[in-house]
């Protein structure tokens, strides 16, 4: 017996408002977002941007409108070169609309703490951020931060992930949508953390040298269930679940 194929959405046919009814959830959710080649690269010439395009942006700044919460590693947000989280004045109005925040909250997980107080990101946030950390981090980066945002113990040598998203939760903060790294998003997936996973696939092949999307402590396999694909620009745009 042959599988039936669906035909693709292309995702430039949807409106926003079409589109937000597509990724929008209710309920509380850990969601990851990211994107890759076709074989596989997490970035191309050292960035994850080189691999995005106009219809990823567009996904990219949707999911971040529709979260309470973006978490992010401190590598990534180094490296990626992280502003401030604003989002335009129609995004805004439609949060208000929904009963949320203008802004979502940033949240930086790093053990080390090694991160600029200076960095946009921290420094000309419209919310206060909060950087989750454990309790043998350095004494003098954790005072160098609070000035600039909540620093939250959650673990006492690593990062315990579990209790620190659930504070996230106990402050109101549902929906937290994941952005990486690659480390991160291993480390959710090994405390089973992860509900959601909306990648990304670039019409691109780089060839060797970049790694995957995940990076850290081995995990069982997990099933997931496959709720869309879109199409735009040569890019798929999908969107999996936990079974």
């Amino acid at each position: 017996m042959s599988a039936s194929l669906a035909r693709l959405e292309p995702a430039a046919t949807l409106d926003d408002r079409a589109l937000t009814g597509l990724y929008q959830v209710d309920e509380p959710v850990v969601r990851v977002n990211f994107v890759t080649s076709v074989d596989g690269a997490v970035e191309l010439d050292g960035f994850s941007a080189g691999l995005s395009g106009v219809p990823d942006k567009r996904v990219f700044a949707l999911l971040r409108m529709l979260c309470d919460a973006l978490v992010v590693g401190a590598g990534t947000l180094r490296h990626e070169g992280y502003r401030a989280l604003r989002l335009d004045a129609e995004r805004r109005a439609w949060r208000r609309g929904q009963g949320l925040a203008e802004y979502p909250t940033l949240v930086v997980v790093s053990g080390s703490l090694d991160l600029n107080p200076g960095q946009a990101a921290f420094a000309d946030a419209p919310v206060r951020p909060i950087v989750l950390t454990h309790g043998r981090a350095p004494v003098d980066r954790r005072q160098a931060l609070s000035g600039v945002a909540d620093v939250w113990t959650a673990g006492d040598d690593t990062v315990d992930l579990a209790d620190g998203l659930a504070r996230l939760r106990e402050r109101g903060l549902r929906h937290l949508l994941c952005e990486g790294g690659p480390h991160l998003f291993g480390t959710l997936t090994a405390a089973d953390l992860v509900d959601e996973v909306c990648l990304t696939l670039s019409p691109l092949v780089t060839g060797p040298g970049a790694g995957r999307i995940t990076a850290g402590p081995a995990s069982p396999p997990k099933g997931m269930a496959l709720r869309h694909v879109l199409e735009a620009e040569g890019s798929l745009f999908l969107r999996y679940t936990r079974t």
